[in-house]
């Protein structure tokens, strides 16, 4: 969903830089869940102590997803034995509404070694209440290490987590008060090594995104679908570039507003062994026709009241056109002023990737990585079919892009000086199809894709 309006007042997040509590404290809540109650969003997750055993499950509040206060922990290794020297990973917490009990889930283990592969449950009577601890056990006696809980429009709740050594993925089904296992419903994607399952529902299709098993390290991320939590799934599809921009799912909350629903994708961007200087990746999860799309932006803005969230500033990328598949290309590798821009076939080469730098509030540089010049409107024209060309960069308005975020996760490229849009010329499918300057139509070869 784009954001803008008159009533727009965002909130803009940095990625992949520490976060700071409005105390001025290092926020730590890693593997982490988000539940709104009332006006405000819970962000709740792992803190742990240096030798990366469990110390507690920190919860914030925020009334806008960027200012965050400290509530308090509502767990730690003193709540039970169990908890003295453990890990606990991946806590979420669902809400019972016939119950008015707060049930949390995740993943617990030994402090030293993953041998248990258990989950643990705890209960409370409010959000930000100190939670009781039920215990640990494996489900149905199967292994169970990462792991989501989701509740369905019919109050139905769920338990997913990694089993068999992370190589299958078990969904249960919980029982009416969401604190104990009723029945495993299925197991997906036997065998795939799939793990980090962030689950969400949008037009009554559920999207399960995963990582794959590689420890510490990121991985590509894959996505699939199913029209029924019993029915069966979809084969995975890839998501992100191949490291999920260098973060690992936890979980993806719907942001509803006064003008819509937004997802947000939430990921943790590990370092190991300095586990405590481990930062967040948050991101537009979009969708075209029902495909999900996530695409890198080193900020987003969000604003909770219309549920608006866009990604802004992306740096470093190819602009593919959503008509041909193409992407934005410095013909013949040009190093000169008026270097034509076409559309051709996408490659790893450097004049195809493109640094997004904003100098004016909401207005950027396109800059060509190979060249450092930027994308030019040639002579300042206002003119429809105006061609575009790299030149150096000076300022003018005519090398200044505002980026339009689209509803289907693509965006438009709006040049300053002429109010016109980023187009690829005569519809061209083909290799060499110029790009030039039309009136913004929203046709779909105006559209474009930053990855």
């Amino acid at each position: 969903m784009s954001v803008g309006g008159p009533n727009f007042s965002p909130a803009v997040i940095e990625n992949g830089v520490v976060l700071r509590d409005t105390a001025g404290n290092v926020l730590h809540a890693h593997g982490a869940g988000m539940i709104k109650v009332g006006d405000d969003y819970y962000w709740y997750g792992e803190n742990r102590h240096d030798d990366q055993s469990f110390k507690s499950v920190r919860l914030y509040r925020s009334g806008n997803l960027k200012d965050w206060h400290f509530v308090k922990d509502i767990l730690t290794d003193k709540s039970d034995a169990d908890l003295n020297y453990a890990k606990i990973e991946r806590p979420k917490i669902i809400y019972n509404r016939t119950t008015g009990k707060y049930v949390m889930w995740m993943h617990k283990e030994g402090g030293d070694n993953y041998g248990q592969a258990r989950a643990a449950v705890a209960v409370a009577d409010r959000i930000d209440g100190d939670y009781q601890y039920r215990g640990s056990f494996r489900p149905l006696n199967h292994m169970s290490r990462d792991c989501t809980a989701f509740v369905d429009d019919d109050g139905t709740a769920y338990f997913l987590s990694a089993a068999n050594e992370n190589a299958d993925l078990h969904l249960y089904r919980l029982t009416d008060d969401y604190t104990g296992i009723a029945s495993l419903v299925q197991k997906i994607w036997v065998g795939q090594h799939r793990e980090a399952p962030a689950l969400v529902k949008h037009n009554g299709i559920y999207f399960l995104l995963t990582s794959g098993t590689s420890g510490w390290d990121p991985n590509q991320a894959r996505y699939g679908t199913a029209t029924s939590l019993s029915g069966s799934w979809s084969a995975t599809q890839p998501i992100g570039n191949g490291t999920t921009f260098d973060s690992q799912p936890t979980f993806i909350l719907p942001i509803q507003g006064s003008q819509g629903t937004s997802y947000l994708y939430m990921g943790d961007r590990w370092l190991d062994p300095n586990y405590q200087d481990s930062k967040y990746v948050w991101l537009p999860l979009t969708f075209n026709n029902n495909t999900p799309v996530l695409n890198w932006s080193t900020r987003i803005a969000v604003d909770v009241k219309t549920g608006g969230l866009a990604g802004s500033g992306l740096e470093e990328v190819r602009l593919q056109s959503a008509h041909s598949g193409k992407c934005v290309d410095v013909s013949d590798e040009s190093m000169a002023d008026r270097g034509n821009i076409i559309q051709w076939t996408c490659g790893e080469t450097f004049n195809q990737r493109w640094r997004l730098s904003e100098v004016q509030p909401g207005y950027f540089q396109v800059k060509a990585l190979h060249s450092s010049k930027c994308l030019d409107v040639a002579s300042s024209s206002m003119e429809d079919g105006a061609n575009i060309v790299q030149w150096s960069c000076i300022g003018a308005d005519n090398q200044l892009w505002r980026r339009q975020q689209e509803s289907d996760g693509s965006f438009t490229l709006i040049a300053k000086h002429s109010g016109k849009c980023l187009d690829v010329a005569e519809w061209s499918t083909e290799n060499g199809g110029e790009i030039q300057q039309w009136e913004c139509t929203g046709r779909v070869n105006q559209k474009w894709i930053g990855y």
